[in-house]
């Protein structure tokens, strides 16, 4: 049953994320091996969206590393764990609740030995930055702790970036770049160079703009509508300032008209915005209010256009709030 209701639950999810940007790009998915331990490390940009956006498009049914904080309320630790959804304690979370990590590291050992999938943010945070920060070191622990625990099995790292024309915008154009896989084939004492590695495999897939005036070049790169998720493109007007594939915005007048017609949906998020303080959730709130409610809109809509002496206009309401969610593609910053 857990079984169907997660094959349920993706399929759908698959299609709201489909609605919610404009388009989704995955490169490099011959680069996923088939039938071995698979640890894939990832830059973290957009909150929920992320994990998402890799359960749904990359062909794995993975299980998630995700921070202890969000497993606090028991009803919530019940559902994130039903997802396959695993507890990893920081040191911020308390020194007494790290012991608890090798729990976690031990259900991870058997999702891998199967030959399953673990995602690992490897990052430790998120952020909207345009950067790849450091990694750190949980997941050469938990490769070698297979290895060591069961030596038969030939797990590899496979770094995988995310990278967004838009982080807070629906409408925008998501990227998922996987990278070749990196064999777990050194000794245990050598864990540092295995980092390094995907630190640099990572760096190589993930969209960086220079650090030295950062905001400036954004900036330069939004007015001149560079798709912010490709790296190629990002770096070929950083050296030269050539724009290949320029991504057009939306008007504002097309963006006004889906509001109106959504109006319901974009007064809950008015109402929701003020609470989320940090600005990466604000697309995965906008999402979850979308995927959640957004049938519900619809369907009332159809309602009343069958069932109400406000048929023709309902109708009406319901083709023009269609049209304007397929026209409204706003995917810049």
């Amino acid at each position: 049953m857990q079984y169907l209701i997660n094959e349920f639950l993706r399929i759908i999810v698959r299609i709201s994320l489909k609605g919610y940007f404009n388009k989704i790009i995955i490169d490099g998915k011959e680069n996923i091996p088939k039938n071995t331990p698979i640890l894939l490390v990832a830059n973290h940009q957009n909150a929920l969206i992320d994990p998402l956006l890799l359960a749904t498009h990359t062909g794995l049914k993975p299980s998630f590393l995700t921070r202890a904080s969000v497993f606090k309320q028991s009803f919530v630790a019940k559902l994130l764990n039903f997802i396959h959804m695993l507890p990893v304690y920081r040191v911020r979370d308390g020194f007494s609740t790290i012991q608890q990590n090798q729990g976690t590291f031990d259900q991870t050992y058997e999702v891998l030995r199967e030959n399953g999938t673990v995602i690992i943010f490897a990052e430790g945070s998120h952020s909207l930055i345009r950067n790849l920060r450091p990694l750190s070191k949980g997941f050469t622990r938990i490769a070698f702790g297979l290895k060591e625990k069961y030596p038969e099995t030939t797990p590899v790292i496979l770094p995988v970036a995310l990278d967004y024309s838009a982080h807070m915008r629906s409408g925008s154009i998501a990227r998922v770049t996987i990278g070749k896989a990196i064999p777990v084939d050194m000794p245990a004492s050598k864990s540092g160079l295995l980092t390094k590695s995907v630190q640099v495999a990572v760096k190589n897939l993930v969209v960086e703009i220079p650090d030295e005036g950062y905001d400036q070049h954004l900036e330069n790169l939004i007015e001149h509508q560079v798709d912010l998720s490709s790296r190629a493109d990002v770096n070929l007007f950083l050296e030269t300032g050539e724009v290949p594939n320029p991504v057009k915005e939306v008007s504002g007048f097309k963006n006004k008209l889906m509001k109106i017609f959504h109006f319901p949906l974009y007064l809950l998020w008015l109402w929701k915005k003020p609470s989320v303080k940090d600005p990466v959730f604000s697309s995965t709130w906008k999402f979850l209010i979308g995927f959640a409610l957004g049938p519900a809109y619809y369907m009332l809509l159809l309602w009343l256009a069958i069932s109400s002496p406000l048929g023709s206009w309902a109708l009406a309401f319901l083709l023009m709030a269609i049209i304007t969610l397929i026209i409204n593609k706003n995917p810049q910053e």
